[in-house]
């Protein structure tokens, strides 16, 4: 299915490697079958790879005929812990994992930029490298930073990076093109109350981290509503509680895990001191303990003006003006954060979705699917920005 056929095969191909990656999915860290297809494909295409010994990942890379800046291109590859409902062909051979974020959409399109930019000879004219990563945990926002530790920066060293993400609220053969702003920053906290339990009828007798829990969840509203701008989108969620086993009994703790999104890293980290200072004074005023534990995930993204422009540039030309969407910043988040503080970047949205079709689910569903027309759309995307790169 790898193997490379006729030209006028191309969207066809594009087709079949998307639907391989899509019945074969693997964790984070866990891609290693699909690590080995990558890497057989690029070296197919005469293209220098490199994999690691400790962890999941490919780069390939094609240098051009003189020195000059290098450009890269990044895809994610893992999938989600999803049991896929869709009845399709291609649906996942693989029990409780699925590709419902467009990975698999992501690898194919960035190898049949490979194989576009091979088969046009254009880096044989080209003053400058191009590079393909192929980042594994983007799901678990650990993959970027992994690679960008192997030195996938540098040697030779980056001077840009791109990327795109398919979007099914955006129709296919439509884009989305992101302002300054694109994602914002994700981060992830536990917080534990500990208090003494209790029978429930003797509340007197012991302290209650239950009540506190409620009354530090209500207080956390006020983080964005109180202390943030009001222009600034910010987001303080609890999604997880655990406590208790018996309904008559007061436990002795609960636990509580959320999530922290801001498009500012100003607020970033001022809504980490309160989320700390509201804890601490729920815990003096009820009497009981905490514990708490941030896990941060990855800063917001700010697109890179001058990369921006030349997106916006390709997509007029592959595209047309009338199809190219204003996209607001979305306050997912995403690792490819960290080459943005790297050096320059820019990430924009695919259209994928096609309501004809029923493919209308959004990411992360276990109903998720793609139109694939969105395949050759993202190719041409890639290409353009590398030949206005490189001219």
């Amino acid at each position: 299915m790898l193997s490379m056929p006729k030209v006028d095969d191309f969207p066809k191909w594009l087709v079949n490697l998307r639907r391989m990656f899509h019945m074969y999915p693997e964790l984070s860290f866990q891609e290693h079958e699909t690590t080995q297809r990558i890497a057989s494909a690029l070296k197919e295409l005469c293209v220098e790879v490199t994999t690691f010994p400790d962890i999941t990942g490919v780069v390939g890379l094609l240098r051009g005929a003189e020195s000059g800046p290098t450009m890269a291109l990044r895809s994610d590859m893992d999938a989600l812990p999803l049991q896929e409902l869709n009845e399709v062909p291609y649906k996942s051979t693989r029990d409780g994992i699925m590709h419902a974020c467009g990975h698999d959409a992501h690898m194919a399109i960035l190898l049949g930029t490979a194989r576009k930019v091979v088969e046009s000879n254009l880096m044989s004219r080209a003053k400058g490298n191009l590079k393909f990563i192929f980042q594994p945990a983007e799901e678990i926002l650990g993959g970027a930073k992994a690679l960008i530790e192997r030195r996938v920066l540098d040697d030779p060293p980056v001077d840009c990076i791109a990327s795109l993400h398919v979007g099914p609220h955006i129709p296919a053969g439509k884009i989305g093109l992101y302002g300054e702003q694109a994602y914002a920053s994700a981060d992830a906290f536990e917080i534990v109350f500990i208090g003494s339990g209790t029978h429930g009828a003797r509340p007197d007798e012991g302290r209650d981290p239950i009540t506190a829990s409620a009354y530090f969840i209500t207080a956390l509203q006020t983080i964005v509503s109180r202390n943030i701008k009001p222009i600034h989108a910010a987001v303080v969620s609890i999604g997880k509680i655990h406590a208790g086993r018996l309904p008559n009994i007061i436990p002795e703790k609960v636990t509580l895990e959320g999530t922290l999104r801001s498009l500012v890293q100003e607020n970033r980290l001022k809504m980490i001191e309160r989320l700390k200072e509201i804890a601490t004074g729920i815990s003096e005023a009820f009497q009981v303990s905490h514990k708490f534990k941030l896990r941060e995930g990855s800063p917001s993204i700010k697109n890179d003006p001058q990369l921006a422009r030349a997106f916006r540039r390709v997509a007029e030309k592959v595209l047309g003006k009338d199809n190219i969407i204003e996209e607001p910043p979305t306050m997912g988040g995403e690792d490819f954060a960290f080459y943005a503080q790297r050096c320059p970047a820019a990430i924009v949205r695919l259209g994928c979705g096609n309501p004809e079709k029923g493919i209308v689910h959004p990411l992360h569903s276990p109903r998720f699917d793609l139109d694939e027309r969105a395949l050759p759309i993202g190719v041409d995307l890639f290409f353009e920005l590398v030949r206005d790169f490189f001219t």
